[in-house]
């Protein structure tokens, strides 16, 4: 038996770009015979639905609770919810699978962390950071970045990307030998056709967000809706102008010296 599991997935209450609520999403996949879904809400650096001036209880109190709400419909109708988060930097974004609600409010400096030190404290908590849809293009992203050094892996197919950009995640991923994953990026489940959906599938269910980023690392997800999803000829796809991130070399990027993969 397989289990299945939405990894990327943003509430109205979390995120500013949401339209559904955490329970509304619950009950969108418990409907669609998931076993479990994966909050990652926009963090401070992104696109928050949460006011920055506010204190820092109060900050992670709103950040929270459209996991919170997701979870109680969870619990109600026999769906397990897990906490993490998406952080962004500059344009570059990652997900944060493992620390909780109590890591984030001992931790209020976080929001100020380079990736360097994000890496290295979420792993020291027993956390993993995966790179989000590297290749995405969007008005608000000004470069692609790609940060090797700064993740444990990297989401490869995201249902909200165009398909090259995914062919190119994952051939960025192999040239790297990093582990890799798939999501909706869901922001709307009144408004998400079910067979655009992708995620990841596992033998036994997880049994917490640091649960899921060991199997990632150690190759024991299987990734589903994205057949024929890499199937694009090299030729046919166009060139992007992509930079390495190194926050030892802050120059690097504008000199853009980073080649295509």
């Amino acid at each position: 038996m397989r289990y299945r599991y939405e990894t990327h997935l943003h509430t109205r209450q979390g995120s500013a770009c949401g339209k559904s609520t955490g329970a509304e999403q619950a009950r969108f996949f418990k409907d669609l015979g998931y076993a479990g879904i994966l909050i990652t809400d926009h963090f401070t650096g992104g696109n928050t639905a949460v006011p920055r001036d506010l204190p820092w209880r109060e900050r992670v109190d709103r950040f929270c609770s459209g996991y919170e709400d997701a979870l109680a419909e969870g619990q109600r109708i026999g769906l397990d919810v897990f906490f993490a988060w998406e952080q962004n930097y500059d344009g570059d974004e990652y997900l944060i699978y493992g620390p909780d609600k109590a890591w984030l409010l001992a931790h209020p400096d976080v929001e100020h962390w380079t990736r360097r030190r994000q890496l290295e404290e979420i792993r020291r908590a027993g956390g993993t950071v995966l790179q989000a849809h590297p290749f995405r293009r969007r008005d608000y992203i000004k470069y692609i970045l790609l940060a090797p050094k700064y993740c444990d892996g990297i989401e490869v197919a995201n249902a909200c990307n165009d398909a090259f950009s995914d062919v190119y995640a994952r051939r960025y991923a192999r040239e790297y030998g990093l582990p890799v994953t798939a999501g909706s990026d869901i922001h709307d489940c009144s408004n998400f056709a079910p067979e655009r959906l992708m995620g990841v599938e596992v033998d036994t269910p997880l049994v917490s967000a640091a649960d899921y980023g060991r199997r990632v690392l150690r190759g024991q997800v299987r990734l589903f809706g994205v057949e024929g999803r890499f199937d694009a000829d090299p030729a046919d796809l166009p060139r992007l102008n992509t930079f390495w991130v190194d926050e030892d070399d802050p120059d690097l990027r504008r000199r853009g010296i980073a080649p295509d993969p």
